[in-house]
Protein backbone atom coordinates (compact mmCIF):
# COMPACT_ATOMS: atom_id res chain seq x y z
CA UNK A 1 0.00 0.00 0.00
CA UNK A 2 0.96 3.77 -0.90
CA UNK A 3 1.91 6.05 2.06
CA UNK A 4 2.45 9.32 -0.18
CA UNK A 5 -0.80 10.41 0.56
CA UNK A 6 -0.56 10.38 4.12
CA UNK A 7 2.73 11.72 4.35
CA UNK A 8 1.20 14.61 2.20
CA UNK A 9 -1.84 15.01 5.03
CA UNK A 10 1.75 14.82 7.70
CA UNK A 11 2.85 17.62 6.07
CA UNK A 12 0.32 19.80 5.16
CA UNK A 13 -0.89 19.54 9.23
CA UNK A 14 2.43 20.70 10.57
CA UNK A 15 2.57 23.44 7.80
CA UNK A 16 -0.65 24.46 8.85
CA UNK A 17 0.38 24.11 12.91
CA UNK A 18 3.49 26.23 11.93
CA UNK A 19 1.35 29.25 10.10
CA UNK A 20 -1.06 28.96 13.45
CA UNK A 21 1.47 28.98 15.66
CA UNK A 22 3.12 31.81 13.90
CA UNK A 23 -0.16 33.82 13.86
CA UNK A 24 -1.08 33.38 17.74
CA UNK A 25 2.79 34.61 18.50
CA UNK A 26 1.59 37.51 16.45
CA UNK A 27 -1.83 37.93 17.82
CA UNK A 28 -0.13 37.31 21.51
CA UNK A 29 2.64 40.24 20.38
CA UNK A 30 -0.04 42.44 19.19
CA UNK A 31 -2.07 42.06 22.50
CA UNK A 32 0.73 42.63 24.95
CA UNK A 33 1.88 45.64 22.72
CA UNK A 34 -1.57 47.02 23.12
CA UNK A 35 -1.63 45.82 27.30
CA UNK A 36 1.26 47.92 27.95
CA UNK A 37 0.62 50.59 25.70
CA UNK A 38 -2.92 50.63 27.94
CA UNK A 39 -0.96 50.58 31.62
CA UNK A 40 1.52 52.81 29.85
CA UNK A 41 -1.24 55.09 29.42
CA UNK A 42 -2.91 54.40 33.03
CA UNK A 43 0.16 55.45 34.53
CA UNK A 44 0.55 58.30 32.34
CA UNK A 45 -2.55 59.82 32.92
CA UNK A 46 -2.12 58.80 36.82
CA UNK A 47 -5.25 57.51 38.89
CA UNK A 48 -8.79 57.21 37.75
CA UNK A 49 -12.00 56.53 39.36
CA UNK A 50 -13.63 53.06 39.26
CA UNK A 51 -15.96 52.78 41.32
CA UNK A 52 -17.61 55.37 43.79
CA UNK A 53 -19.48 54.82 47.05
CA UNK A 54 -21.90 56.96 49.28
CA UNK A 55 -24.74 56.93 50.99
CA UNK A 56 -26.25 59.99 51.04
CA UNK A 57 -29.64 59.02 52.84
CA UNK A 58 -27.61 57.85 55.93
CA UNK A 59 -24.65 60.66 55.96
CA UNK A 60 -27.45 62.92 56.53
CA UNK A 61 -29.15 61.05 59.21
CA UNK A 62 -26.18 60.63 61.45
CA UNK A 63 -22.35 61.28 61.91
CA UNK A 64 -19.66 59.15 60.48
CA UNK A 65 -21.17 58.80 57.15
CA UNK A 66 -18.22 58.08 53.95
CA UNK A 67 -17.61 58.79 50.71
CA UNK A 68 -15.32 56.18 49.09
CA UNK A 69 -13.37 56.34 45.87
CA UNK A 70 -11.36 53.52 44.41
CA UNK A 71 -9.11 54.32 41.34
CA UNK A 72 -7.07 52.40 39.11
CA UNK A 73 -3.91 52.45 41.27
CA UNK A 74 -2.41 52.09 44.57
CA UNK A 75 -2.35 55.44 45.95
CA UNK A 76 0.04 57.48 47.98
CA UNK A 77 -1.20 59.18 51.19
CA UNK A 78 -4.06 61.34 50.59
CA UNK A 79 -3.69 64.94 53.45
CA UNK A 80 -6.37 66.45 54.19
CA UNK A 81 -5.16 69.88 52.63
CA UNK A 82 -5.63 68.18 49.09
CA UNK A 83 -9.53 67.65 50.10
CA UNK A 84 -12.46 70.44 49.52
CA UNK A 85 -15.88 69.77 50.58
CA UNK A 86 -18.54 72.35 49.54
CA UNK A 87 -20.51 72.71 51.32
CA UNK A 88 -17.64 73.01 54.34
CA UNK A 89 -18.31 70.24 56.67
CA UNK A 90 -15.60 68.76 58.79
CA UNK A 91 -14.18 65.36 57.38
CA UNK A 92 -11.22 63.14 57.85
CA UNK A 93 -9.37 61.73 55.36
CA UNK A 94 -8.10 58.33 54.96
CA UNK A 95 -5.89 56.01 52.15
CA UNK A 96 -5.87 52.25 51.91
CA UNK A 97 -4.72 50.75 48.54
CA UNK A 98 -6.64 52.08 45.73
CA UNK A 99 -8.79 53.58 47.84
CA UNK A 100 -9.42 57.08 49.43
CA UNK A 101 -12.30 57.39 51.99
CA UNK A 102 -13.78 60.81 53.51
CA UNK A 103 -15.45 60.36 56.18
CA UNK A 104 -17.81 63.51 57.48
CA UNK A 105 -17.61 64.22 61.06
CA UNK A 106 -21.34 65.41 61.63
CA UNK A 107 -24.63 64.81 59.72
CA UNK A 108 -24.58 66.57 56.16
CA UNK A 109 -27.55 69.17 55.21
CA UNK A 110 -30.39 67.74 53.94
CA UNK A 111 -31.60 68.23 50.16
CA UNK A 112 -28.34 69.56 49.44
CA UNK A 113 -25.91 69.01 46.82
CA UNK A 114 -22.12 68.56 48.16
CA UNK A 115 -19.23 67.98 45.65
CA UNK A 116 -15.96 66.79 46.87
CA UNK A 117 -12.58 67.49 45.15
CA UNK A 118 -9.40 66.03 45.61
CA UNK A 119 -5.91 67.54 44.56
CA UNK A 120 -2.89 66.01 43.03
CA UNK A 121 -3.62 62.61 43.68
CA UNK A 122 -0.76 60.35 43.23
CA UNK A 123 -0.14 56.66 42.86
CA UNK A 124 2.37 54.87 45.21
CA UNK A 125 5.05 54.47 43.10
CA UNK A 126 4.75 58.08 41.84
CA UNK A 127 4.55 59.27 38.23
CA UNK A 128 1.48 61.86 37.13
CA UNK A 129 -1.29 63.54 39.37
CA UNK A 130 -4.85 63.03 38.69
CA UNK A 131 -7.78 65.46 40.33
CA UNK A 132 -10.72 63.79 41.60
CA UNK A 133 -14.32 65.54 41.77
CA UNK A 134 -17.14 63.31 42.98
CA UNK A 135 -20.85 65.21 43.65
CA UNK A 136 -23.72 63.93 45.75
CA UNK A 137 -26.67 65.14 46.74
CA UNK A 138 -28.48 64.20 50.12
CA UNK A 139 -32.57 63.78 50.50
CA UNK A 140 -35.02 66.09 51.59
CA UNK A 141 -35.41 65.54 55.79
CA UNK A 142 -38.21 63.29 56.90
CA UNK A 143 -39.23 63.50 60.16
CA UNK A 144 -41.62 61.73 62.98
CA UNK A 145 -43.85 63.89 65.24
CA UNK A 146 -46.23 62.46 68.03
CA UNK A 147 -50.51 63.60 67.58
CA UNK A 148 -52.17 62.45 70.79
CA UNK A 149 -55.95 62.28 70.37
CA UNK A 150 -59.08 61.13 72.12
CA UNK A 151 -59.82 58.23 69.23
CA UNK A 152 -55.59 56.89 69.87
CA UNK A 153 -52.22 58.40 69.84
CA UNK A 154 -50.29 58.63 66.35
CA UNK A 155 -46.76 58.90 65.15
CA UNK A 156 -46.54 60.47 61.87
CA UNK A 157 -43.89 61.07 59.37
CA UNK A 158 -43.50 64.26 56.98
CA UNK A 159 -41.15 66.34 54.89
CA UNK A 160 -40.80 69.99 55.82
CA UNK A 161 -43.70 70.92 53.86
CA UNK A 162 -45.89 69.56 56.21
CA UNK A 163 -48.21 68.34 52.96
CA UNK A 164 -46.98 65.11 53.55
CA UNK A 165 -47.79 63.71 56.39
CA UNK A 166 -48.41 59.85 56.70
CA UNK A 167 -49.75 57.78 59.64
CA UNK A 168 -46.77 55.23 60.61
CA UNK A 169 -47.64 53.98 63.93
CA UNK A 170 -50.85 54.13 66.14
CA UNK A 171 -51.34 52.85 69.71
CA UNK A 172 -54.03 53.92 72.28
CA UNK A 173 -51.12 55.25 74.66
CA UNK A 174 -48.35 56.45 73.51
CA UNK A 175 -46.06 58.02 76.28
CA UNK A 176 -43.09 59.00 74.21
CA UNK A 177 -40.92 57.59 71.52
CA UNK A 178 -37.40 58.24 69.78
CA UNK A 179 -35.79 57.54 66.36
CA UNK A 180 -32.69 55.13 65.55
CA UNK A 181 -31.22 55.20 62.25
CA UNK A 182 -33.13 52.16 61.90
CA UNK A 183 -35.99 52.02 64.09
CA UNK A 184 -38.66 53.46 66.44
CA UNK A 185 -38.80 52.36 69.77
CA UNK A 186 -42.22 53.32 71.10
CA UNK A 187 -43.28 53.79 74.71
CA UNK A 188 -46.26 52.54 75.55
CA UNK A 189 -49.43 51.66 78.43
CA UNK A 190 -51.25 48.68 77.40
CA UNK A 191 -55.52 48.12 77.83
CA UNK A 192 -54.27 46.96 81.35
CA UNK A 193 -52.04 49.98 81.77
CA UNK A 194 -48.47 48.22 81.72
CA UNK A 195 -45.45 49.77 80.64
CA UNK A 196 -44.90 48.43 76.80
CA UNK A 197 -41.77 49.38 74.55
CA UNK A 198 -42.45 48.39 71.14
CA UNK A 199 -39.47 48.32 68.41
CA UNK A 200 -40.67 48.93 64.17
CA UNK A 201 -38.90 50.04 61.45
CA UNK A 202 -39.00 53.81 60.38
CA UNK A 203 -41.91 52.96 58.03
CA UNK A 204 -43.74 51.13 60.96
CA UNK A 205 -43.66 47.99 59.92
CA UNK A 206 -42.99 45.22 61.45
CA UNK A 207 -43.71 46.27 65.18
CA UNK A 208 -42.21 43.39 68.30
CA UNK A 209 -42.47 43.90 72.41
CA UNK A 210 -39.02 44.59 74.23
CA UNK A 211 -38.16 43.05 77.06
CA UNK A 212 -38.56 45.26 80.43
CA UNK A 213 -36.86 44.41 83.06
CA UNK A 214 -41.03 43.72 84.83
CA UNK A 215 -44.17 45.43 85.46
CA UNK A 216 -43.37 49.33 86.15
CA UNK A 217 -43.17 52.73 84.47
CA UNK A 218 -40.85 53.78 81.81
CA UNK A 219 -38.83 57.32 81.69
CA UNK A 220 -36.49 59.18 80.23
CA UNK A 221 -36.29 57.24 76.61
CA UNK A 222 -33.00 58.22 74.76
CA UNK A 223 -31.44 56.49 71.46
CA UNK A 224 -27.82 56.71 70.94
CA UNK A 225 -27.09 58.49 67.70
CA UNK A 226 -25.20 55.66 66.05
CA UNK A 227 -25.29 51.74 67.13
CA UNK A 228 -28.97 51.51 67.24
CA UNK A 229 -29.11 51.44 71.12
CA UNK A 230 -31.70 52.91 73.31
CA UNK A 231 -31.77 53.55 77.12
CA UNK A 232 -34.76 54.47 79.62
CA UNK A 233 -35.24 54.69 83.28
CA UNK A 234 -37.08 52.04 85.02
CA UNK A 235 -39.49 52.38 87.78
CA UNK A 236 -41.32 48.92 89.98
CA UNK A 237 -45.17 49.72 89.65
CA UNK A 238 -45.14 48.65 93.89
CA UNK A 239 -42.44 50.89 95.68
CA UNK A 240 -42.10 50.74 99.27
CA UNK A 241 -39.69 52.17 101.93
CA UNK A 242 -37.85 48.79 101.83
CA UNK A 243 -38.14 47.54 98.21
CA UNK A 244 -38.38 48.23 94.45
CA UNK A 245 -36.60 49.62 91.90
CA UNK A 246 -36.61 53.55 91.33
CA UNK A 247 -35.00 55.29 88.59
CA UNK A 248 -32.82 52.65 87.50
CA UNK A 249 -30.55 52.92 83.92
CA UNK A 250 -30.99 50.22 81.82
CA UNK A 251 -29.56 50.67 78.12
CA UNK A 252 -30.24 47.58 75.33
CA UNK A 253 -29.35 47.41 71.75
CA UNK A 254 -32.15 46.88 69.02
CA UNK A 255 -29.90 44.64 67.10
CA UNK A 256 -30.88 41.94 69.48
CA UNK A 257 -34.45 42.80 69.87
CA UNK A 258 -34.60 39.49 72.07
CA UNK A 259 -32.19 40.71 74.29
CA UNK A 260 -32.42 41.19 78.09
CA UNK A 261 -31.93 45.26 79.09
CA UNK A 262 -28.29 45.79 80.49
CA UNK A 263 -28.68 47.50 84.07
CA UNK A 264 -26.20 50.74 84.20
CA UNK A 265 -25.21 50.75 88.02
CA UNK A 266 -21.68 52.81 89.30
CA UNK A 267 -20.35 51.36 91.74
CA UNK A 268 -20.79 53.13 95.29
CA UNK A 269 -22.65 55.66 93.31
CA UNK A 270 -26.53 56.55 94.10
CA UNK A 271 -28.47 54.27 91.48
CA UNK A 272 -31.17 56.09 91.18
CA UNK A 273 -31.08 58.77 87.94
CA UNK A 274 -32.49 61.74 87.36
CA UNK A 275 -30.96 62.57 84.24
CA UNK A 276 -28.84 61.25 81.35
CA UNK A 277 -27.34 61.23 78.08
CA UNK A 278 -25.72 59.67 75.84
CA UNK A 279 -22.17 60.76 75.07
CA UNK A 280 -21.90 60.82 71.20
CA UNK A 281 -20.07 59.15 68.84
CA UNK A 282 -18.60 56.93 72.27
CA UNK A 283 -19.55 54.16 74.73
CA UNK A 284 -19.89 56.83 77.61
CA UNK A 285 -22.84 57.76 79.28
CA UNK A 286 -22.94 60.95 81.15
CA UNK A 287 -25.55 60.29 84.36
CA UNK A 288 -27.04 62.81 87.42
CA UNK A 289 -27.82 60.49 90.11
CA UNK A 290 -30.36 61.75 92.68
CA UNK A 291 -28.38 62.87 95.07
CA UNK A 292 -26.94 65.62 92.56
CA UNK A 293 -23.91 63.71 91.52
CA UNK A 294 -22.33 64.19 87.64
CA UNK A 295 -20.77 60.87 86.58
CA UNK A 296 -19.12 59.88 83.38
CA UNK A 297 -19.25 56.42 83.16
CA UNK A 298 -18.95 53.70 80.51
CA UNK A 299 -21.31 51.63 78.51
CA UNK A 300 -21.60 48.97 81.24
CA UNK A 301 -21.11 51.31 84.48
CA UNK A 302 -17.56 51.06 84.53
CA UNK A 303 -14.80 53.44 84.70
CA UNK A 304 -16.85 56.48 86.23
CA UNK A 305 -15.64 59.59 87.09
CA UNK A 306 -16.66 61.85 89.34
CA UNK A 307 -17.85 65.62 87.87
CA UNK A 308 -18.88 67.19 90.76
CA UNK A 309 -22.34 67.82 91.21
CA UNK A 310 -25.38 69.21 89.06
CA UNK A 311 -28.72 70.53 88.95
CA UNK A 312 -29.35 70.27 85.46
CA UNK A 313 -27.89 68.52 82.19
CA UNK A 314 -28.62 70.57 79.28
CA UNK A 315 -27.32 68.69 76.68
CA UNK A 316 -24.76 67.34 74.56
CA UNK A 317 -24.22 68.50 70.97
CA UNK A 318 -24.20 65.73 68.50
CA UNK A 319 -20.49 65.47 67.18
CA UNK A 320 -19.18 66.58 70.50
CA UNK A 321 -17.70 65.86 73.60
CA UNK A 322 -18.77 69.48 75.21
CA UNK A 323 -21.79 68.91 77.98
CA UNK A 324 -23.31 72.19 79.55
CA UNK A 325 -24.83 71.56 82.92
CA UNK A 326 -26.07 73.52 85.32
CA UNK A 327 -23.79 73.52 88.24
CA UNK A 328 -25.86 75.23 91.85
CA UNK A 329 -24.00 78.57 91.48
CA UNK A 330 -23.79 78.57 87.53
CA UNK A 331 -24.16 77.13 84.43
CA UNK A 332 -20.96 75.62 82.83
CA UNK A 333 -18.93 74.19 79.46
CA UNK A 334 -17.49 70.97 80.66
CA UNK A 335 -14.83 68.92 78.06
CA UNK A 336 -15.99 65.41 78.73
CA UNK A 337 -12.42 63.97 77.19
CA UNK A 338 -10.22 65.34 80.35
CA UNK A 339 -12.93 66.85 83.00
CA UNK A 340 -11.81 70.48 81.82
CA UNK A 341 -14.13 73.49 82.75
CA UNK A 342 -15.88 76.91 81.86
CA UNK A 343 -18.32 79.23 82.41
CA UNK A 344 -20.78 79.40 80.06
CA UNK A 345 -19.79 82.20 77.59
CA UNK A 346 -21.83 85.52 78.42
CA UNK A 347 -24.15 86.54 75.51
CA UNK A 348 -23.35 90.01 74.16
CA UNK A 349 -27.27 91.05 74.15
CA UNK A 350 -28.25 89.88 78.03
CA UNK A 351 -31.53 87.93 76.78
CA UNK A 352 -32.96 87.80 80.50
CA UNK A 353 -33.51 85.13 82.68
CA UNK A 354 -32.45 81.88 80.80
CA UNK A 355 -34.53 78.86 80.97
CA UNK A 356 -32.85 76.62 78.66
CA UNK A 357 -29.61 76.22 76.83
CA UNK A 358 -29.24 73.94 73.72
CA UNK A 359 -25.43 73.23 72.93
CA UNK A 360 -24.74 72.79 68.72
CA UNK A 361 -21.21 71.54 67.39
CA UNK A 362 -19.67 74.46 67.01
CA UNK A 363 -19.62 75.88 70.46
CA UNK A 364 -23.02 77.95 70.05
CA UNK A 365 -25.86 77.47 71.93
CA UNK A 366 -29.58 78.30 71.15
CA UNK A 367 -30.87 80.19 74.58
CA UNK A 368 -34.60 80.46 75.09
CA UNK A 369 -35.21 83.06 77.98
CA UNK A 370 -38.41 85.46 79.44
CA UNK A 371 -38.05 88.86 77.86
CA UNK A 372 -38.25 91.66 80.53
CA UNK A 373 -39.63 95.11 79.96
CA UNK A 374 -36.86 97.98 80.64
CA UNK A 375 -37.77 98.25 84.48
CA UNK A 376 -36.81 94.58 84.52
CA UNK A 377 -40.70 93.40 84.54
CA UNK A 378 -41.63 90.05 82.76
CA UNK A 379 -43.71 90.32 79.21
CA UNK A 380 -44.62 86.90 79.10
CA UNK A 381 -43.17 86.80 76.10
CA UNK A 382 -40.05 84.09 75.41
CA UNK A 383 -37.11 84.87 73.55
CA UNK A 384 -34.72 82.17 71.56
CA UNK A 385 -31.31 83.58 70.89
CA UNK A 386 -28.10 82.08 68.75
CA UNK A 387 -25.22 83.02 71.05
CA UNK A 388 -22.16 82.12 69.30
CA UNK A 389 -19.08 80.59 70.78
CA UNK A 390 -17.55 84.78 71.27
CA UNK A 391 -21.01 85.23 72.69
CA UNK A 392 -22.48 87.48 69.75
CA UNK A 393 -25.83 87.29 70.14
CA UNK A 394 -28.92 87.23 67.01
CA UNK A 395 -32.12 86.53 68.15
CA UNK A 396 -33.91 83.77 66.14
CA UNK A 397 -37.49 84.11 66.97
CA UNK A 398 -40.18 85.93 69.88
CA UNK A 399 -43.03 83.54 71.47
CA UNK A 400 -46.12 85.56 72.37
CA UNK A 401 -47.36 86.01 75.98
CA UNK A 402 -49.95 83.50 74.85
CA UNK A 403 -48.45 80.37 74.39
CA UNK A 404 -45.25 78.58 76.28
CA UNK A 405 -42.16 77.50 75.09
CA UNK A 406 -41.77 73.41 75.94
CA UNK A 407 -38.60 72.36 74.66
CA UNK A 408 -35.96 73.13 71.64
CA UNK A 409 -34.23 70.81 69.70
CA UNK A 410 -32.00 70.96 67.14
CA UNK A 411 -31.66 68.85 63.91
CA UNK A 412 -28.81 66.36 63.45
CA UNK A 413 -27.14 68.41 61.15
CA UNK A 414 -27.67 71.77 63.32
CA UNK A 415 -29.16 73.53 60.45
CA UNK A 416 -32.88 73.93 61.97
CA UNK A 417 -34.07 74.13 65.40
CA UNK A 418 -37.05 72.87 66.43
CA UNK A 419 -39.37 74.80 68.90
CA UNK A 420 -41.69 72.96 70.76
CA UNK A 421 -44.89 75.32 71.81
CA UNK A 422 -48.03 75.22 73.30
CA UNK A 423 -50.34 77.54 71.77
CA UNK A 424 -52.96 79.21 74.19
CA UNK A 425 -51.48 78.23 77.01
CA UNK A 426 -53.84 79.48 79.64
CA UNK A 427 -56.49 77.48 77.84
CA UNK A 428 -54.66 74.42 76.58
CA UNK A 429 -55.32 72.03 79.27
CA UNK A 430 -52.51 69.03 80.00
CA UNK A 431 -53.02 65.42 79.52
CA UNK A 432 -52.97 63.14 82.36
CA UNK A 433 -50.60 60.85 80.93
CA UNK A 434 -47.13 59.90 82.76
CA UNK A 435 -45.44 62.29 80.73
CA UNK A 436 -48.02 64.90 80.32
CA UNK A 437 -48.27 66.98 77.52
CA UNK A 438 -51.25 69.81 76.48
CA UNK A 439 -54.24 69.08 74.72
CA UNK A 440 -52.48 71.27 71.42
CA UNK A 441 -49.16 71.67 70.57
CA UNK A 442 -46.78 73.15 67.81
CA UNK A 443 -43.29 72.20 66.24
CA UNK A 444 -42.08 75.32 64.84
CA UNK A 445 -39.23 74.49 62.80
CA UNK A 446 -36.51 77.33 62.02
CA UNK A 447 -33.75 78.37 59.60
CA UNK A 448 -30.76 78.65 61.77
CA UNK A 449 -28.94 80.75 59.56
CA UNK A 450 -31.37 83.16 59.12
CA UNK A 451 -34.48 82.53 61.94
CA UNK A 452 -36.98 82.26 59.10
CA UNK A 453 -39.80 79.92 59.76
CA UNK A 454 -39.41 77.03 57.58
CA UNK A 455 -42.88 75.07 58.53
CA UNK A 456 -44.89 75.09 62.39
CA UNK A 457 -46.13 71.10 62.38
CA UNK A 458 -49.17 70.41 64.84
CA UNK A 459 -47.60 67.45 67.38
CA UNK A 460 -44.65 67.58 69.53
CA UNK A 461 -41.24 65.19 70.33
CA UNK A 462 -39.62 65.82 66.76
CA UNK A 463 -37.63 62.82 66.16
CA UNK A 464 -34.39 65.31 65.96
CA UNK A 465 -34.96 65.46 69.72
CA UNK A 466 -32.83 63.35 72.08
CA UNK A 467 -34.36 63.17 75.37
CA UNK A 468 -38.38 63.77 75.57
CA UNK A 469 -40.00 67.04 76.30
CA UNK A 470 -39.80 68.66 79.62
Amino acid sequence: MSTEPSTRRSHGRRRRGRAFAGAFAIVVGVLAVFGLAGAAATVAQGPRVTQVQVDPAAAAAASGGRLIITTTQSLAEVDPSQVTVTPATPFAVDTAGRSVGIRFALPLWDDTEYTVEIADVTSLGGGPTAGITETFRTPAAQVELLQRGADGDTIFRTDLSGENAEPVFTHPHIEDFRATWAHLVVSVRTEDDRAGLVMTDLDGANARELTLPGDGFVSNLQSADRGDTVGYTFSDAVLTADSGRESLLYTMSLRDPGAEPVEIAVEGADPRIAEWRFVPDTDSILLLSFDGSLLLTGSEGEGATTLGTAMTIEGIARGSTEAIVERPDAMVSIDLTDATEAPLVAATEDPGPVSTVTPLPDGSTIRTAAVLEPDGAPTGRTSVSLVSPDGSTRLLSEVADTDAVLQVCVSPSARYAAVLVAPDAVANSYDTYQLPLPERTETRILELADGNQVVALAGSSISWCQVPPA
